[in-house]
């Protein structure tokens, strides 16, 4: 789900928050100094001699005065550099609503360069709404290229061909309460790296008692499912064949998720009475020092301190448990910026450049880290995390040096580096399903599990079958 979060899961929460919550970083864009490319390099927008104008969404809403600012000042830096390019911003909070953006494909009304999440290709695709930028990008015109992880780039392909550039990628973890583990005789700086430890951990916590729970998950809203999903990916298991056709959850490990919520629901009783929530109700709990940990991405610590009051320094993260240590994956996602299929190759040459600038050049953009500190954003998180190589250390060392917030917090997070798994296919649509096996298992003492775990994969064959 991505997190400007808007809708629920994660593919439809990016568009809320990280505008909301991150929007310091990702809509920042570069100083008015900045070149386009890391070493001053980059090919040219619009080099087709020609003078060009191209529009582009998910420019920060009025609303947001200081993003707004320094995103009209950045598109103007951006055209002082490349006079014969014309942008034209559109304010679009958050970036993408499910219902306009499937009106947009369907009317042909989407800007030259479009934001989607990194679950919209195969819709967008299926619009013929999707240029084919493949001859347009290379290690010239995006100069970090080679050091964006190749699952993130592989992800924005098909048949081999590129429809889109990423903006933002993330990995879910485990956020915990550091006071609360204080309070509980836990070290905050090793956070459980099992269920096993979970469970044990969790229930330390819920004996604070005044309300406290050790562990809360999703069970409504599409959360649940999308939570079912991450804990799959963390036991190694896929909740699709691989040809996308057919549910593969119906088995041990989608027996394990199950079984492991339950016995921390009603065995360990670490999670409350309470349950049936949506994405928003475990932020607030955490945030009012009333849960020990959940399972989420980064920028949740973020909202939690710019919408909740919260602080970053009661935070930490490690990475999400599996059987016997990290998990073998952690439910990925993101977003991206697409292009028009009407841009002309001079549009789509200055909306690739328009993209570098603004998104993938080190020191500025999102990654321009002094002028975000300098702006009372956030610095430090573990997010976005889509470079290896030469350019993750150079943003280590730039993170780390306006860092505004404790980053050792997130060390075991980082430490783990488990690889990454992007959202199935028709997620939404899976995710709907499976809320109702995540809300019986949380809620049904007796719940029979398995027969859960039958009932969802016949529903969700059926909607694999009519997609």
């Amino acid at each position: 789900m991505t997190s400007e979060r808007l809708t629920s899961p994660r593919t439809r929460r990016t568009a809320a928050l990280l505008l909301a919550a991150t929007v310091g970083l990702t809509a920042a864009a570069c100083g008015s100094s900045a070149k386009t490319a890391a070493n001053g390099g980059g090919a040219s927008a619009g080099s087709g001699g020609g003078k060009v104008t191209i529009s582009i969404d998910c420019e920060p809403p009025t609303s947001q005065p200081v993003p707004r600012k320094q995103w009209i000042d950045d598109i103007a830096a951006f055209q002082k550099q490349n006079p014969d390019v014309t942008v034209k911003s559109i304010d679009t909070f958050p970036c993408e609503t499910p219902a306009l953006f499937t009106a947009a494909l369907a009317g042909h009304t989407e800007p030259n360069v479009f934001y989607t999440y990194f679950t919209d290709k195969q819709q967008v695709l299926d619009s013929g709404q999707a240029a084919d930028i493949t001859q347009y990008v290379n290690a010239t015109s995006v100069p970090s290229l080679n050091d964006i992880l190749p699952g993130v780039m592989d992800g924005q392909k098909s048949d081999g061909k590129l429809y889109g550039i990423p903006r933002s990628n993330y990995s879910m973890g485990m956020i915990i309460n550091r006071n609360l583990f204080t309070q509980a005789g836990l070290n905050p700086d090793k956070p459980p790296t099992t269920w096993a430890d979970v469970a044990t951990d969790a229930a330390a916590i819920q004996k604070l008692g005044n309300g406290v729970s050790g562990y809360g998950d999703y069970s409504a809203g599409n959360n649940g499912g999308w939570h079912f999903v991450a804990e799959m990916d963390a036991l190694g298991a896929p909740v699709v064949s691989s040809d996308g056709k057919t549910a593969a959850f119906n088995n041990a490990q989608g027996l394990a998720v199950l079984q492991n919520l339950h016995d921390l629901r009603f065995k360990d009783k670490a999670m409350g009475t309470t349950q049936l929530f949506k994405w928003g109700d475990l932020q607030k709990q955490m945030a009012s020092g009333k849960l020990g940990m959940y399972v989420a991405a980064p920028d949740d610590i973020t909202y939690m301190v710019q919408q909740l009051n919260a602080k970053y320094s009661d935070y930490g993260m490690g990475p999400i448990p599996g059987t016997d240590g990290p998990a073998k994956g952690t439910l990925a996602g993101g977003d991206d910026y697409m292009f028009n299929v009407k841009d002309t190759p001079d549009q789509i040459k200055a909306g690739v450049a328009l993209v570098n600038f603004l998104k993938l050049t080190m020191g500025q953009g999102q990654f321009n880290y002094a002028r975000a500190k300098s702006t009372n954003q956030a610095v430090g998180l573990p997010e976005p995390e889509f470079y290896q190589g030469a350019s993750l250390q150079a943003d280590n060392t730039l993170k780390a040096a306006n860092a505004t917030m404790p980053v050792t917090n997130f060390s075991p997070f980082i430490q783990a580096a488990v690889p990454g798994d992007l959202e199935p296919g028709n997620a939404q649509d899976i995710y709907k399903v499976l809320d109702t096996a995540m809300a019986s298992t949380l809620t049904n003492p007796n719940a029979n599990l398995q027969q859960l775990l039958k009932t969802a994969e016949t529903q969700v064959n059926q909607v694999l079958a009519n997609k």
